[in-house]
């Protein structure tokens, strides 16, 4: 799963959202989703604008920590996403 650590970040520099929001010009409503993880899709220019902001890589902020279960399963007939009910 992707895990977004703008929170840490922000926490380390002692800013607070509303003050990432003043200085990228990104949506304060934007800059909460991504605080709480709480978002799907991000835009790769606020990305940037964040990275910019913050005087960090992308790897500062953004991670990819192992799923508990496999999303995806291999059959002779190639990968296949799995159903989340599953």
């Amino acid at each position: 799963m992707i895990r977004i650590l703008l929170s840490t970040r922000l926490g380390e520099l002692r800013w607070t959202q509303a003050d990432l929001a003043r200085k990228t010009g990104i949506r304060p409503s934007t800059i909460n989703e991504m605080y709480h993880e709480m978002c799907d899709r991000v835009n790769l220019d606020h990305l940037d604008l964040i990275c910019e902001a913050l005087g960090c890589d992308l790897s500062d902020i953004i991670i990819r920590v192992p799923n508990p279960e496999p999303r995806i399963s291999h059959s002779r007939s190639g990968a296949k996403l799995r159903d989340k009910e599953e």
